[in-house]
């Protein structure tokens, strides 16, 4: 007999509709989870967004009102996808309402935002999972593996790029986002927050960074409604971009490795090209999310002229064999968060974290946070420093 999950979702833009999905699927994938999710409620302020939701999907009920949820009886876990200066308030309400949580970056708008939420998970004793989904490509955890098993030597120096273009547009509609009350650091929580992810999770700990931030579309037109997703709003009245378009950092790792981390989200020609280059001192590991499923790899002792093989990950890698049968058969985004629903029920469950915590996402933020002082200072910044 499989128990029943009541789960809700607050927020019901693009990534809202990838939560649902993600919870409807998991039986499908994951047939032996001893928790099933029930689609109970989704709040969304929107007028009738909630409703057409619930009617799509197949919610029990709708409501405006993401404080109903917290007072649910029906509701066990929540899928957080609202706006990011929402993330403190609701995630904290949600933990102390006994909620467990799933959480999408950045958790709020710097350091505080995530601790404070983190704190009332721990309080709670909750479970809280954190969107880092890059991490959860099979190849990517392939690489990781073979990082930690000395496979490429010594890792030496690393490389994390995350460039889109999904506000090249200078139309692109001036909301939320873009303004630092309700968006926060722009594309470094966006973004970069993936990528500093990405780094600790390959890597390990970063001790210093110092970065340069630039806002490259300085003016864009608000919009006359309600929008979703990057929405242009031609002929609107202007306003200012409050916070970045682009971050180049350096990075110095605790185990002594430098890395490069570039982020940009007005990079005409570049759709999602998010991936990693991490060299050792006997080869190398190469990832590109959009051939999410096939590895660069060079070893061995050839040192000059040493060949680069390419990898196509199977079963026998992270979570691909819940997907597909074979290497080389393709995964996609919306499996990377089936994968991140999977290990937060798992969470419940069984009462262990798995997957990404709130602690991550703490780490996560003082890093940007670092990042966004030393573009500030144009020094040098330690996370550890990060109020």
């Amino acid at each position: 007999m499989v128990d029943a999950l009541g789960v809700a979702v607050i927020g019901f833009g693009w990534m809202g509709r990838v939560h649902t999905q993600a919870y409807a699927r998991l039986p499908h994938h994951y047939p032996d989870l001893p928790l099933r999710p029930r689609l109970v409620t989704v709040a969304e302020p929107v007028p009738g967004r909630a409703e057409e939701a619930a009617g799509r999907f197949g919610f029990a009920s709708a409501t405006r009102d993401w404080r109903e949820v917290a007072a649910d009886p029906r509701v066990q876990a929540v899928s957080v996808t609202a706006p990011n200066f929402l993330h403190r308030e609701i995630g904290v309400a949600l933990a102390e309402a006994g909620k467990h949580l799933w959480i999408e970056k950045p958790v709020g708008l710097g350091t505080a935002d995530a601790r404070a939420v983190a704190d009332a998970v721990a309080r709670a004793g909750v479970q809280g999972t954190v969107g880092f989904n890059y991490r959860n490509a099979p190849a990517v955890e392939a690489a990781r593996e073979l990082i930690a098993s000395g496979g490429i030597g010594t890792v030496t120096h690393v490389r994390v790029r995350l460039f889109s273009d999904y506000a090249a547009d200078p139309d692109t509609a001036l909301t939320w986002r873009y303004e630092r009350r309700r968006g926060g650091s722009g594309v470094l929580g966006d973004l970069a927050s993936h990528g500093v992810d990405l780094a600790r999770f390959l890597c390990g700990a970063i001790d210093s960074v110092t970065a340069d931030t630039a806002v490259f579309v300085p003016e864009r037109a608000r919009p006359g409604g309600a929008t979703a997703g990057h929405a242009l709003a031609r002929g609107g009245e202007p306003g200012p971009v409050e916070n970045e378009d682009y971050v180049g950092c350096l990075l110095r790792f605790a185990s002594g490795a430098r890395g490069v981390l570039e982020a940009c989200r007005v990079s005409v020609g570049e759709q999602n090209a998010y991936g990693f280059e991490v060299h050792g001192s006997r080869g190398a590991v190469f990832w590109d999310f959009r051939r999410m499923n096939e590895l660069g790899v060079s070893r061995g002792t050839g040192y000059r002229d040493q060949s680069v093989s390419t990898v196509h990950v199977g079963p026998g890698a992270g979570e691909f064999a819940a997907f597909q049968p074979g290497a080389a058969n393709a995964m996609g985004f919306d499996d990377l968060k089936v994968i991140e629903a999977c290990r937060f029920v798992r969470s419940i469950a069984e009462g262990t974290p798995y997957g990404t915590t709130l602690a991550d996402a703490v780490h996560s933020a003082r890093l940007l946070d670092a990042m966004a002082r030393s573009a500030r200072t144009g020094g040098w910044v330690s996370p550890r420093t990060a109020p």
